[in-house]
């Protein structure tokens, strides 16, 4: 990994949401009150509020992963957004393609992939 090693606000391991709403998110037992991404390595805190805002460096622990991902999922918040221009632009040029939508049906496709064992990530903005 390039810089971006697991530190605090980290939970190795792929794991299913357990739950999801205003509190923000919970997964492996624990709680996280902002956005998170879920890779292959497992679910770590991301500082992102909104996906216009989306650096290249909020990208770093995606892209370091990519070729351990078939299916990338974004979730937008409480509402489901068209792909916002830049960051699908980065995400394509990266190989992924990114199905955009609210982050409660992101949460709940994540779930399912995951169950089929589906080599699936997902970035999920909170909705606090």
């Amino acid at each position: 990994m390039s810089g971006n090693a697991p530190g605090p606000g980290f939970a190795p391991g792929r794991h299913p949401i357990q739950g999801y709403g205003a509190d923000g998110f919970r997964f492996a037992g624990m709680a996280h009150p902002g956005s998170v991404m879920a890779l292959p390595s497992g679910i770590r805190a991301w500082a992102v509020k909104d996906l216009s805002a989306v650096s290249d460096t909020d990208l770093a622990p995606l892209m370091d992963e990519r070729d351990a991902i078939e299916i990338l999922i974004i979730g937008s918040g409480k509402k489901a957004m068209l792909p916002i221009g830049p960051l699908a632009d980065r995400l394509r040029e990266a190989g992924f393609r990114p199905d955009f939508m609210d982050t409660p049906a992101a949460a709940r496709t994540y779930n399912v992939l995951l169950a089929e064992d589906r080599r699936v990530a997902a970035l999920l903005i909170s909705m606090v």
